[in-house]
């Protein structure tokens, strides 16, 4: 994370199989998401992470529709440099950071854990943050910055969603989708058994406490992880 020098050459990246480059720039995409969430944001960081949303995307679906757009590719090396910097900023994540930390050690590849988690995490916030309107505020932010790219928001029409009416988990959710990713916890052979489990271990995580609804006792876990079962 403290490399002096980084050299970024989108022709390397070619031969990097699809369902990586896409699962692991959501990753990234997943960063600037929890960064314009985080109640401990600064104007520096929003900068960030918004320049770094608007490169991705419209760039991952330009990667999904044609993997040798050498441009697109370079465009979001360029937005996961952004998003790095406010991890090393020290700006916190959230919950889909938190959780999916604990669905590595279940064979779930890192990038795929933040498809799965953050719309459940972003309608979980938006659902019970109702004491701190700053919550939804941030929120809507980010669905201006998306509904603002017409690449994005034709694939948000395709998928018969509207401005009035979604919020920004179900954007995310179309935008994955789009990309081809998956979206559950069946997906990737993980029971619903499993879940009283990863639910308590989520909370030892040093993000639950500053997901913008704090991730204190397991049955908060639960409810967004069963929304992905």
């Amino acid at each position: 994370m403290g490399s002096r020098l980084i050299i970024l050459d989108p022709e390397l990246c070619l031969t990097t199989p699809p369902y990586h480059w896409l699962s692991t720039g959501f990753r990234s995409f997943d960063h600037c998401i929890e960064a314009l969430c985080s109640l401990d944001a600064t104007s520096r960081s929003d900068e960030k992470a918004s320049k770094g949303l608007r490169l991705l995307a419209p760039n991952l679906l330009k990667c999904k529709q044609d993997p040798d757009d050498i441009e697109a590719r370079q465009q979001c090396q360029l937005a996961v440099g952004l998003a790095m910097d406010n991890i090393r900023a020290g700006i916190p994540m959230g919950g889909s950071h938190a959780i999916g930390h604990q669905l590595g050690p279940l064979g779930v590849p890192h990038g795929v854990t933040s498809c799965i988690m953050c719309p459940a995490v972003m309608k979980y916030n938006l659902k019970h943050g109702g004491g701190n309107p700053e919550i939804g505020r941030r929120q809507a932010k980010i669905m201006d910055i998306l509904w603002s790219m017409s690449e994005v928001a034709s694939t948000f029409e395709h998928a018969g969603l509207s401005q009035v009416s979604a919020d920004l988990g179900d954007l995310l959710d179309a935008h994955i989708r789009a990309l081809g990713l998956p979206r559950t916890l069946s997906e990737m052979g993980i029971s619903s058994d499993l879940i009283p489990g990863l639910s308590e271990r989520a909370l030892a995580d040093f993000w639950a406490p500053t997901n913008p609804v704090p991730l204190l006792k397991a049955e908060q876990v639960r409810e967004i992880l069963e929304a992905v079962a």
